[in-house]
């Protein structure tokens, strides 16, 4: 488990969207979490996975950005953004295996030869009838 730093990560707090009633035009319950990822303490093999990620909440800058809002208290809000960076940081961290290419089975090629030559004969078999 990586531990981040609560100092490496900065809170802004806004206005919900969505429906709510009139507390949601007043109360400032949703939180924005940005955490970036070049200059935090992260080793750099996980910093890189991290830049790696094709996800929308990336910045160009590097700047990881979550917004949340589902909860009705700020405190919540902010609990839920920071188990969400912890999420996808643990993602980063853990190594995946590199796949080894196979071949395929003698006797699955042999399957997948007469399955086509099958539904050719069902397809040939729908030509006009010729008397």
């Amino acid at each position: 488990m990586i531990d981040i730093p609560l100092g490496e990560i900065e809170f802004s707090a806004m206005r919900a969207q969505g429906a709510g009633g009139q507390n949601v035009n007043k109360v400032s319950s949703a939180v924005h979490l940005r955490f970036d990822i070049a200059a935090s303490s992260l080793p750099d093999a996980v910093k890189a996975r991290l830049l790696a990620l094709g996800d929308q909440r990336l910045t160009k800058d590097g700047v990881l950005v979550i917004k949340a809002q589902e909860f009705r208290t700020q405190e919540k809000n902010r609990a839920a953004a920071l188990a969400r960076l912890q999420e996808l940081v643990e993602a980063a961290a853990t190594v995946q295996r590199p796949r080894r290419a196979t071949k395929p089975t003698y006797g699955s090629q042999k399957r997948r030869l007469e399955s086509k030559v099958k539904r050719g004969a069902i397809k040939q078999g729908r030509g006009k009838i010729e008397f």
